[in-house]
């Protein structure tokens, strides 16, 4: 009888999937008790060829569920956790290696009779001089809650209503789905034991600027959460950003009408605060030297970016979040 199914949304990231798997695969709990379940966030041959490699081994069944359209991981947890066999819900993702004893640890935390939830520590490691993308991906190392790591009562999840399928990015869904059970009195339990390595993965150069797109996200998950959002992730306004611009906008303002002083208080304003915010990332990060020009071209683009898209959530979800 399967106690519980592990959920792992995935999208073309064929050997990103077979590393997870093969973790997957090395717990130490009962091969009959657990299942899992990959779902394919749209048709997918190589993910479907991954799971077709391990047909002819004794192992946990493997489930490949794939969605008929990209809908993003929120859609795909939900496609999976809704045709899952487990009363308990696992959750990890396809660039993830959980423990070995890490579903023993949930198990034990988790009652299948209760509406409850729990939260694993995630573990990433990094060199000592990280670039900056290391240095972004090791904060989920001190996330509340994120699905890199977390398992549910399939009751809690009910209760919750599930994930908001609106969340169409990797960013947030995992938040939101943390308010709803607060919100519904659902009891959330950190669980030190229940660990996951989360390695970073290769990124492609200027990926921070590509990054910024999910910020819209914020301002779903303020309209839907104000009060927790403002207590627990105290992020809105990016003043810092805002500075930036308006400095940039004042410089091109006095090269168009010529004044001399409005050009060049602008442009000093300018160069100096970008000057500070490449410095800020850059300091104790890898100083290579395509590091470093990388972290200067995006520290000249990720104010517009970030901003850009803050206030294209802000008209999207109709919500005051500037």
């Amino acid at each position: 009888m399967v106690t519980v199914s592990i959920v792992i949304p995935t999208y073309q990231r064929p050997k990103l999937l077979a590393n997870c798997l093969k973790a997957l695969l090395r717990q130490k709990f009962d091969r009959h008790q657990y299942e899992i379940i990959v779902v394919s966030d749209g048709p997918d041959e190589q993910t479907k060829a991954v799971i077709n490699e391990w047909s002819l081994y004794d192992h946990p069944q493997i489930k490949y569920l794939p969605l008929p359209q990209k809908k993003g991981p929120a859609g795909a947890r939900n496609y999976g956790w809704l045709n899952a066999k487990g009363s308990i819900i696992a959750f990890t993702d396809d660039d993830c290696l959980p423990d070995a004893h890490w579903l023993q640890q949930i198990v034990a935390h988790c009652n299948p009779e209760k509406e409850i939830a729990i939260t694993g520590r995630v573990i990433v490691p990094i060199s000592d001089r990280p670039t900056d993308h290391e240095q972004n991906t090791a904060h989920l190392q001190t996330a509340d809650f994120i699905t890199a790591n977390c398992a549910c009562t399939k009751k809690a999840l009910i209760k919750a209503g599930g994930f908001d399928e609106e969340f169409e990015m990797a960013w947030r869904e995992d938040s939101d789905l943390h308010f709803k059970f607060i919100h519904n009195n659902v009891p959330i339990t950190k669980v030190e034991s229940a660990i996951v390595v989360h390695p970073v993965r290769a990124s492609p150069w200027g990926v921070s600027i590509k990054e910024q797109k999910k910020t819209m996200y914020n301002a779903l998950l303020y309209k839907k959460h104000q009060d927790l959002y403002d207590r627990l992730i105290r992020q809105k306004t990016p003043v810092f950003y805002y500075c930036i611009i308006a400095a940039f906008l004042m410089m091109i303002a006095g090269w168009i009408t010529q004044h001399q002083t409005l050009f060049t208080v602008g442009s000093a304003g300018w160069a100096g605060l970008t000057v500070c915010f490449a410095y800020k990332r850059l300091k104790n990060t890898s100083l290579a030297v395509s590091h470093v020009v990388e972290m200067v071209y995006t520290s000249i683009i990720i104010p517009f970016a970030s901003v850009f898209w803050q206030w294209y959530g802000a008209i999207k979800y109709r919500v005051l979040f500037i």
